[in-house]
């Protein structure tokens, strides 16, 4: 009898060892958002501190869509991502998310349609946040100089012109060389003028379909060429800073918020750096559309989804992975989301003073004037922003006129397919 126990108790202990170790699980999460690494931590380290056995892990590389091809390949994809291409929406690389309604019935609906795949008509990621991305200005040195927001580009040359004859210590426009910054002005720019042609639905079926006629990248007239002109004889005269090749994102803000610099692109990200920097930019941050630079162009302006997430299709920890987004996207971290990001919610259950209300309002402007474009979300896998940008540090380095970048750009772009 003795023996008997003694084997049952024994039995009964490996038993609850191995429960133990069963409800352990490592959830790894995968980011290349800079901005909200800080704060990401923070809301993990609350998950893990009152989860049943789950630990969740940030990983962040500042080249995200590259290091996320390599993971795909090697079988060692991320549990959830902030990493989105339409390749690997096609190769089912992502879980569907669709019946997520404790997410979607929380959501602003033209957020939901935009986290919807264009071929399935299925949700394979959700976001959080709305973003606008633009130029943002220094009010005081263009009301110093009487200047306006340009809508061409021959008005927005002659306000950087007369910037730099006013004020020689100024960079007029500063563009820091970080690739995915330099692949923005390529989605936002020549990709920009595409969307705001056709439309939003075209335009994405012409990047999905790799309609050429339409795209035109490696024509000596077309959208890329001319921006890739625009921004070499920028570079010539003087009107970006010299250093675009070796400025980071931290170097921008401290020139924006010392006055030495008059106007940067970004999105509405960057705010919360910059009001960190010197919480008196407040009533002096101006925010305006890009202007057309094709004579067939309109000014745009980002409207778009921010913050979105994925969940690996192969994971075997799903019920996890859904359960610290739940946690992510609980109304209480979302406001403090929201607000550190300088980014409005997507969901309707969450009211966060993103933004001083100078800056709302000249954002609410633009948005309203300006042609609303997206993000491409449907260019090539094999061809990511990041490449992109590589290739815009190249053209500023002089290795490409700007017409072998347009084919370039069209080689590559082609080859990504």
């Amino acid at each position: 009898m003795k023996k008997i126990l003694a084997f049952l108790m024994a039995v009964m202990m490996l038993v609850g060892t191995m429960s133990i170790a069963t409800a352990e699980t490592n959830l790894s999460f995968f980011t290349g958002k800079v901005e909200t690494i800080d704060l990401i931590d923070e809301i993990i380290a609350e998950y893990n501190a009152q989860s049943d056995g789950i630990t969740v892990e940030q990983e962040y590389q500042n080249d995200a869509s590259g290091v996320i091809k390599i993971k795909f390949a090697s079988a060692e994809a991320p549990d959830i991502m902030t990493t989105y291409e339409q390749e690997f929406v096609d190769q089912g690389k992502y879980m569907d998310l669709g019946e997520m309604n404790q997410w979607w019935d929380r959501l602003i609906p033209s957020m939901k349609s935009n986290c919807t795949d264009l071929n399935s008509g299925k949700q394979y990621r959700v976001c959080t946040n709305m973003t606008m991305a633009g130029f943002f200005y220094n009010k005081e040195i263009f009301d110093s100089l009487n200047l306006t927001v340009a809508t061409t580009w021959e008005e927005f040359v002659s306000n950087l012109e007369a910037i730099k004859a006013a004020y020689p210590e100024v960079d007029p426009w500063f563009i820091f060389g970080e690739a995915w910054h330099l692949g923005h002005l390529i989605e936002f720019l020549p990709h920009g003028y595409i969307k705001a042609k056709y439309g939003a639905t075209e335009a994405k079926l012409a990047f999905l379909n790799n309609d050429s006629e339409k795209l035109a990248w490696g024509d000596p007239n077309g959208a890329m060429c001319t921006f890739a002109k625009n921004l070499v004889d920028l570079q010539s005269r003087g009107l970006i800073n010299a250093d675009v090749l070796t400025a980071t994102s931290d170097n921008c803000v401290d020139a924006f918020v010392t006055g030495k610099c008059a106007m940067f692109s970004n999105g509405m990200w960057a705010l919360s750096g910059i009001l960190e920097k010197d919480p008196t930019m407040a009533d002096k941050i101006g925010f305006a559309p890009y202007p057309s630079f094709m004579p067939d162009g309109k000014t745009v302006v980002l409207v778009a989804e921010d913050s979105g997430y994925c969940i690996s299709a192969d994971t075997a920890n799903a019920d996890a992975a859904v359960d610290f987004l739940n946690f992510l996207f609980s109304a209480d971290n979302q406001k403090k989301y929201a607000e550190s990001l300088g980014s409005p919610s997507a969901f309707t259950d969450v009211e966060a003073e993103w933004a001083p209300a100078s800056v709302v309002a000249g954002v609410n402007e633009a948005v309203a004037t300006a042609t609303n474009i997206g993000y491409t979300n449907e260019k090539p896998a094999g061809f990511s922003g990041d490449d992109a940008g590589r290739m815009v540090q190249d053209l500023l380095a002089g290795t490409y006129t700007p017409e072998e970048f347009a084919k370039a750009y069209e080689e590559a772009w082609n080859g990504g397919f």
